[in-house]
């Protein structure tokens, strides 16, 4: 299965809050079409480790700005996903540690961190077609895509999916955190549908996102 021919790379954007499932739905959509799935978020963590890691206070913006001068990020695809490795490292696991959790809302609303980002974003769809999730796909990413979903659940729901997961953090704060940032706030982009998750299971709201994507006009072989 795959899209069908189409003369320029295709970038479906997955955008929702914490603990919505839309790195599941986009990890799935990516599987079946046969694309390149990028976690947006991914980047940022990245920034936020190696900002933790070389000990500089996640508030001190000034200091961030600074070391981003001479951060090498690095940008890549390993199969059908995409990779961030800082500095010459490969991030993994690091990627979900409790201070990260803590820390990746402050450091992402920092306006040379999103700015350098996004570019490395947007040069993912120069090689290849591709569904990219986070929280400003539609918006800011690639806003003149006309496939965009935005995937939401119940604040309770996404409470009870981190918890499962191990992760304590505060949904209504990282809520507020994402949607109240001068820089790319978390809004359901213009064109985008809203995806109710709550309920769902992974294969029932996979394919409420393709039956979204097919009514957006995306055509793909069975």
């Amino acid at each position: 299965m795959g899209l069908i021919a189409n003369q320029n790379n295709v970038a479906i954007a997955i955008d929702g809050p914490a603990a919505s499932g839309k790195s599941t739905i986009a990890r799935m959509l990516a599987k079946i079409l046969g694309l390149v799935m990028v976690n947006s978020g991914e980047m940022y963590r990245a920034v936020t480790w190696k900002v933790l890691e070389a000990g500089i206070n996640p508030l001190d913006g000034a200091a961030i700005v600074k070391a981003l001068e001479y951060m090498n990020l690095d940008c890549g695809i390993n199969g059908y996903f995409s990779t961030i490795a800082v500095d010459g490292r490969i991030l993994r696991d690091e990627l979900r540690s409790e201070n990260v959790n803590r820390a990746v809302s402050v450091v992402s609303a920092i306006a040379a961190v999103r700015s350098r980002l996004v570019q490395l974003q947007r040069d993912y769809l120069q090689s290849t077609s591709l569904v990219m999730e986070g929280r400003d796909i539609g918006s800011v990413v690639f806003p003149e895509t006309p496939y965009k979903i935005y995937v939401d659940a119940s604040a309770d729901v996404r409470a009870a999916r981190r918890l499962a997961e191990g992760i304590t953090d505060s949904v209504a704060s990282r809520d507020q955190a994402d949607s109240s940032r001068v820089t790319a706030p978390l809004v359901v982009a213009d064109g985008a549908v809203v995806l109710d998750n709550s309920h769902h299971t992974v294969d029932s709201a996979v394919d409420a996102a393709l039956e979204i994507l097919r009514g957006q006009g995306l055509r793909w072989s069975e």
